[in-house]
């Protein structure tokens, strides 16, 4: 058996070998919060063995974050991070990898004025939107990893005794993400390779639409000509591939901006913006959100949907088997990044320019005539469940089944 130790060096290797796929040379950017310094110290050695020229470490504090959104006057809220963006835009045009390390509570901005976090996500996604057009056509290596804190192991497993509740979290971390196995990378190549199998078979299908069943759904999901079924596993501009997310079981595409019509209901909470929504319900028309309702965060979830005229519509619809590990472990993580690799889901806001032919060399008007939503939000929420029926209907008005009762049918 794997000591702690053991499964968090595994751990840390995927992140960068796999996740971020480190290269000679290259710069290695990690994003953090200050509670997971032991685990970043260790990323930035894994980083270095892999060859980095220079690991840069941005570290941010909760505690620090709540008190200004407690405290700070109206007006800093509206001040765009133009600083910041320049510096991504910077690193990314110089082919650095980005990992991410998410652990923040799901609670962190409980209380808050929803209007005041919903001000500096437009704030900042007006001014990383150039970013974001650089990491959603695959122009340099980027992942998300995640690591306890005590706040989010505590929201985790709330009847555990305190002194077990991070222990827990770790050991389920480590599981969904093959780290307690005594070859990880081999087991993420053999995983990937299941993905790809999925999405090569959907992709042979060139499906018109998808029509999803389940208690309280009723979706038709369009999906542009051209349009690229994936999974996390991909290649950047220099031709190196690297994964997205860790863990992940999706494969995904994009919809057609103006062919989404009925009604979708969540089946598990999301967590954005430091509070949660739950319970809610989402109507579209031609693409658009006509309705909504949420009986946790209806607030929140308004503003979401009011980010910017992109969030009005949807950017991804992915499929995730209800037998997965993440399903399968019965844990609710509160973070996206787990939860979303445990249901099928689809995202309010921007489409990826992979998910269609081409997509990776054309601009935002391209993409736009091909389709392709344009926002400056990406939020995922979950909506599959075990008694999720999923249909391709073909260019002829044939169905066929994708997923029967939350699995897939081929």
């Amino acid at each position: 058996m794997l000591t702690f130790e053991q499964k968090l060096d595994r751990y840390a290797e995927l992140a960068v070998k796999v996740g971020a796929n480190v290269q000679p040379g290259q710069i290695f950017v990690i994003s953090a919060m200050i509670d997971t310094v032991e685990f970043v110290r260790l990323l930035v050695r894994k980083g270095y063995e892999a060859g980095a020229k220079k690991v840069i470490v941005k570290f941010s504090d909760e505690t620090v974050n709540r008190l200004r959104f407690e405290m700070a006057p109206e007006q800093s809220f509206q001040d765009p991070p133009k600083w910041h963006a320049a510096e991504l835009e910077e690193l990314a045009a110089n082919n650095a990898a980005f990992l991410t390390v998410l652990s923040s509570s799901p609670d962190l901005l409980k209380g808050i004025d929803p209007e005041r976090i919903s001000t500096h996500q437009r704030t900042y996604g007006q001014a990383l939107a150039k970013y974001r057009q650089y990491q959603q056509a695959d122009k340099m290596s980027w992942t998300g990893v995640a690591c306890p804190s005590p706040d989010w192991a505590a929201k985790v497993f709330p009847d555990l005794p305190a002194s077990k509740q991070m222990e827990q979290l770790w050991e389920a971390i480590f599981a969904a993400v093959r780290a307690d196995l005594e070859d990880p990378i081999q087991a993420w190549d053999q995983h990937i390779e299941r993905l790809e199998h999925k999405a090569v078979a959907l992709n042979n299908k060139k499906y018109r639409a998808l029509h999803f069943i389940s208690p309280g759904t009723d979706l038709t999901v369009e999906l542009p000509e051209g349009h690229i079924w994936a999974q996390a596993g991909s290649v950047n501009e220099q031709g190196t591939p690297f994964v997205a997310n860790i863990p992940t079981e999706e494969v995904f595409t994009a919809p057609a901006k103006h062919g989404v019509n009925g009604t979708v209901s969540s089946t598990k909470p999301l967590s954005y913006g430091g509070s949660i929504i739950d319970r809610f319900t989402l109507t579209f028309e031609h693409g658009r959100i006509v309705d909504f309702h949420a009986e946790e965060g209806h607030d929140t979830l308004e503003r979401l949907i009011n980010m910017d005229e992109g969030s009005h519509y949807l950017g991804e619809v992915a499929l995730v088997p209800y037998h997965s590990p993440i399903s399968e472990s019965g844990i609710l993580y509160y973070t996206t990044l787990y939860d979303e690799n445990a249901s099928c889901h689809l995202a309010i806001g921007s489409s990826y320019a992979f998910n269609i032919d081409g997509g990776k060399k054309m601009s935002p008007e391209e993409l736009a005539a091909r389709g392709m939503n344009t926002s400056i939000t990406h939020v995922d929420f979950m909506m599959g469940s075990p008694e999720t029926d999923i249909y391709g209907i073909t260019t002829s008005g044939e169905r066929e089944a994708i997923f029967l009762k939350g699995d897939w049918a081929f």
